[in-house]
C-alpha cells in the first residue's frame, strides 16, 4: 500500500505527537502533559487527530517479555487503522515494536522521519530518538491512522 491524500496526514500526526514530548511516563495513563505509556501516546494522537476512540481499551500486561500465539495489540489496531507492511512504514506510521524475538508486540511508536521516531519510554517519558539498527529490527507491524 503506498501513501495517498485519504491516509492519515504525516505532518499532522507527527506535529501532534511532537506536542506530547516531555509527557511523564506513567503506565496505562493517556493525558498529554500529565502521564502516558506507548500505547497512550498513540491513543491521545488518535483522539487529538481522529477523534473519539472506536472502543475502551481493557488493562494491559507492562511484560514486555510475554510470549504467546495472540498479537492482541495489531488486532486492536487492524480494527482501527490501515495496516501496511514495514517496508512501507514512512513518516507518521504508527509501528508496533516486538521487543524480544520470541515475544509478542508490546511496544508502540510514530515515525516522524526514515530514521527517527517518538515513543514513550519508562523513566524517561515521551521522546523522539533516533530509529537505530536495533529499533529498526523490532519492527513488528506497522499502520496508518485513517483518514482526517
Amino acid at each position: 500500500m503506498t501513501r495517498s491524500q485519504t491516509d492519515g496526514a504525516p505532518d499532522r500526526i507527527i506535529a501532534t505527537a511532537r506536542g506530547w514530548l516531555g509527557t511523564p511516563y506513567h503506565d496505562q495513563a493517556s493525558l498529554r502533559g500529565v502521564g502516558c505509556d506507548c500505547l497512550g501516546l498513540a491513543r491521545g494522537v488518535w483522539r487529538e487527530v481522529v477523534g473519539d476512540e472506536p472502543f475502551p481499551i481493557p488493562p494491559y500486561s507492562r511484560d514486555w517479555g510475554e510470549t504467546g500465539t495472540r498479537e492482541v495489540l495489531a488486532e486492536g489496531a487492524r480494527r482501527m487503522m490501515i495496516e501496511l507492511s514495514v517496508a512501507d512504514a514512512g513518516q507518521g506510521a504508527l509501528v508496533l515494536f516486538r521487543m524480544r524475538t520470541d515475544a509478542i508486540a508490546k511496544h508502540v511508536g510514530i515515525l516522524t522521519a526514515p530514521d527517527r521516531f517518538i515513543h514513550a519510554y519508562e523513566r524517561l517519558g515521551v521522546i523522539e530518538e533516533p530509529l537505530t539498527p536495533s529499533w529498526r529490527r523490532r519492527i513488528a507491524f506497522a499502520f496508518l491512522f485513517p483518514s482526517i
